[in-house]
């Protein structure tokens, strides 16, 4: 489906984070990591504090962040990496992550929004949405719009040019005929 050939950068899908990021000294930077407990979103965590960058672990599940947290500091001990509760299903869970977060102090270079879920059956969130829409698309437009002040605040402070990184699926390909359908996002039947 996809060619594994290197494209113009030198990479392909095939290259690894490590191999990506080797030489690269990322001292002095601030990442957030949305879903950081598992898969991408860990791996992406591990690689990033291996190159020296301090990463917040944005998770639903605090006890797996804080087990995945242990993991990479048993491999670098030097690693800079916290563990936050973010559910990205519920606004309130959003608000109180980002209030947190501006309460740290922390600069933020670095913002990947990673998590997602998919579920088969319809259910909807706290706010009333349905789940998957709420989770992958509103949660992280909700986080990146009440963190994107701090980024630039600490783009103009730092000299350094900020990153927001949407992670996604092929999924995506997985959609109805017509399109999205709005007007029945929170029906069962849409």
């Amino acid at each position: 489906m996809w060619p594994f050939r290197n494209g113009s950068s030198g990479f392909s899908s095939s290259s690894t984070a490590e191999k990506v990021t080797q030489g690269i000294d990322g001292t002095g930077l601030t990442a957030i990591v949305t879903g950081a407990s598992s898969g991408i979103g860990a791996e992406t965590t591990r690689v990033l504090a291996l190159r020296g960058v301090h990463v917040i672990m944005a998770v639903r599940n605090v006890s797996a962040g804080r087990d995945v947290k242990e993991a990479i500091l048993k491999e670098i001990p030097t690693a800079k990496v916290d563990v936050m509760e973010l559910d990205l299903s519920s606004f309130s869970s959003v608000r109180k992550f980002a209030s947190d977060f501006h309460s740290s102090g922390l600069p933020l270079n670095i913002l990947i929004n990673n998590a997602g879920i998919t579920i088969p059956n319809f259910k909807l969130s706290k706010d009333n949405i349905e789940l998957q829409f709420a989770t992958n698309h509103l949660g992280h437009f909700l986080l990146t719009n009440l963190l994107l002040d701090k980024m630039k605040k600490t783009t103009s402070e730092s000299g350094k040019e900020g990153r927001i990184v949407n992670v996604s699926s092929a999924a995506h390909r997985l959609t109805c005929r017509e399109g999205i359908r709005f007007e029945k996002i929170n029906d069962p039947s849409g």
